[in-house]
């Protein structure tokens, strides 16, 4: 198995390089984080931007976790790739992560300095520091339900290597701890996100009770939201739902990053449009 390190200081930006780098080198996987990536999808493991704080963090990028160690090496184990891509900011990071996961060790190494330039690394650094976002190399919709921070927009960029055109998808993310603290949402300020969203609707006339409720289920976090309203007699009732249940997760997911894992909508009445 070819096992090759990506090096750098945090905040430099091996995460945003990480899939061109992959592909470059024709290496199948890549760790970063805590989490295993295989054909643009986490398979294994638990990222640590979705840690509570910094130690944890720095527990599962090396993989202490046996349950988190245990999910990985059965996963490579059958995947079985010819090739991983480890990211870590140290040779010792990259072989402890290899210790912990049984891998060999790496017989190679590349730095970011080897793939970036210094004015690109001062400017990955100042967005680290000033707006405390970092990048997961997995696209948005793979990313949520391992990730109980904030998301905010994807990245789509295209890679020209020698193995022809491919398209790299990538999360921006806030995780739960940053520079900023922790962010937290009263139930009445996610209610008014929904009110918000909902209010332009056409089929909708009345609007009677929203209930928010944060969810939580062993590590998987979310929002439950219960809608009563009064619609029209003229509306689709099926596309009308799909429409209200559209607007409420782009603005609760949108705004928040938190998911939304359920909505219930009674309709109380139907009446005619005036």
């Amino acid at each position: 198995m070819n096992v090759v390190g990506f090096i750098g200081p945090s905040g430099t930006g091996k995460s945003y390089r990480a899939l061109a780098i992959a592909y470059e080198h024709q290496l199948d996987c890549l760790i970063d984080d805590g989490i295993l990536v295989y054909q643009n999808r986490i398979v294994a493991g638990s990222t640590a931007k979705s840690a509570n704080n910094h130690m944890q963090a720095v527990r599962k990028a090396i993989f202490m976790d046996l349950q988190q160690q245990k999910d990985v090496r059965l996963a490579l184990k059958r995947i079985n790739p010819a090739g991983i891509l480890i990211l870590g900011t140290s040779v010792h990071m990259i072989e402890r992560i290899c210790q912990n996961l049984s891998l060999p060790m790496a017989n190679s190494f590349i730095s970011i300095t080897d793939v970036a330039s210094a004015e690109e690394i001062k400017m990955a650094q100042k967005n680290r520091m000033e707006e405390g976002t970092h990048i997961i190399p997995v696209p948005v919709f793979e990313l949520r339900p391992h990730f109980s921070g904030y998301i905010f927009n994807p990245l789509r960029s295209w890679w020209y290597g020698r193995n022809g055109k491919e398209a790299m998808d990538r999360s921006v993310v806030r995780p739960v701890f940053s520079y900023y603290g922790k962010l937290i949402f009263a139930n009445n300020v996610l209610s008014t996100l929904v009110q918000h969203g909902i209010a332009p609707i056409d089929g909708i006339a009345k609007v009677h009770r929203i209930y928010v409720e944060k969810w939580r289920k062993n590590k998987y976090k979310g929002v439950r939201v219960q809608l009563k309203i009064t619609i029209y007699c003229d509306v689709v009732i099926k596309k009308l739902m799909a429409q209200i249940k559209r607007t409420i997760q782009q603005e609760i997911e949108y705004m928040t990053g938190m998911v939304l894992s359920a909505l219930e909508i009674v309709i109380q009445c139907q009446i005619e449009r005036v």
